[in-house]
């Protein structure tokens, strides 16, 4: 069998690495200020003390809510193992209080090997979920409970929301729930009974700074020198990486495509792409492995809009653009009528579309016409 190319392992090995997120935040999770040390204290500190809590993380999409609360759950239910149970839900999925009740009966039938009953109602579900906190509260167990896309649970009569948090009242019941939401203001959106019994503690997830940046940067790309790689590679491979790191025509183009998207996720998504440009014949990232991935992710949004533009379109676009270059500044339809009529006349082409087909075309493309100019 032949031995594989350490250039093509070193590639598998990144590109894995870029896939699992969970991988990726580790680096950033060492700080005992990182929002990762802080919900493993919260809710570490809520199974060793038998208390209830509830905690928000707020973040733009991508920022790593879910994928550090993925590693802090790892690490709990490694180190506490017969002392927690997982319900998770979605907003997407359980939106309305019955759907919710009802995943939340089916996954504690599953994990404490109980019979669940598809036929059972709204309340039967409640009044269940209500005694197995108390029996697990008895027994030294906590559930938690993550709500992702919390504020879609806040919609309508916020049942499930009041009756977890007015259980989560009792002294018997052992409990923490994790709300996961992209809106900033989720917890505005309760109600004010639910508001008045949740713990108001929140996490906010912010675009990591330059030194977490780079700390993310060398602990994904380094390959481990005390692997099944040849040590002469691994530590060549690690200082040209160094060298590429400390370039500041790097440093220039981890900056532009920060500036249009900030995200850890998408982030890992551009590194994907500039691993893949990796040459296998050298085995060593490049400054224009970086370069091209930039050049290929850079989007373009006016040029993604205008590719299914129809012919019509493209002439209404055209005409408004001729008025602006004549520095007039406001037009009506019967202006960009005008002009249409004045290119036909001039290029004598053979598409005329009627006056009614052109007025139905920018009323329906107004915010784009407006966006495109």
């Amino acid at each position: 069998m032949a031995r594989e190319n350490p250039a093509e392992k070193a590639l598998g090995l990144l590109r894995s690495r870029l896939c699992d997120p969970n991988f990726a935040f580790k680096a950033l999770s060492h700080s005992d200020d990182s929002n990762y040390s802080k919900l493993k204290f919260l809710v570490s500190s809520s199974i060793t003390e038998a208390c209830n809590n509830s905690i928000l993380l707020l973040g733009p999409r991508g920022s790593g809510k879910i994928a550090v609360l993925e590693v802090v759950l790892s690490d709990l239910l490694q180190e506490y193992p017969d002392m927690i149970s997982v319900i998770r839900l979605s907003g997407l999925l359980h939106g309305s209080d019955n759907c919710a009740f009802k995943e939340i009966a089916r996954q504690l039938c599953m994990e404490h090997q109980l019979v669940f009953s598809r036929m059972a109602s709204f309340d039967d579900n409640s009044q269940f979920m209500i005694a197995m906190l108390r029996e697990c509260g008895l027994a030294h167990k906590t559930i938690i409970f993550v709500l992702d896309e919390f504020d879609l649970f806040a919609l309508g009569k916020q049942k499930l929301l009041y009756s977890l948090l007015d259980a989560m009242q009792s002294v018997t019941s052992q409990a923490v729930v994790i709300g996961v939401s992209c809106r900033l203001d989720a917890d505005m959106l309760l109600d004010k009974r639910v508001r008045s019994r949740f713990s108001h503690r929140k996490l906010l997830f912010l675009p990591p700074a330059n030194e977490d940046i780079q700390r993310l940067l060398e602990h994904i790309l380094s390959l481990p020198t005390d692997s099944s790689f040849p040590p002469d590679y691994a530590v060549a491979f690690n200082a040209k990486l160094q060298n590429i790191l400390a370039d500041e025509r790097f440093k220039e183009i981890i900056s532009t495509y920060l500036n249009f998207d900030s995200t850890v996720k998408h982030l890992l998504r551009y590194l994907f792409r500039a691993v893949s440009y990796m040459d296998l014949e050298s085995g060593m990232l490049s400054l224009e492995n970086f370069k091209a991935a930039l050049s290929n992710i850079q989007r373009h949004p006016k040029l993604e809009c205008i590719k299914d533009c129809s012919i019509l379109e493209l002439y209404i676009l055209v005409c408004m653009k001729r008025l602006e270059v004549k520095e007039q500044n406001s037009y009506n339809f019967n202006s960009v009528m005008k002009e249409y009529k004045s290119i036909h006349d001039s290029v004598k082409t053979s598409d005329y579309f009627a006056r009614n087909v052109c007025l139905r075309t920018i009323e329906d493309k107004t915010t784009l016409l407006s966006f495109l100019l």
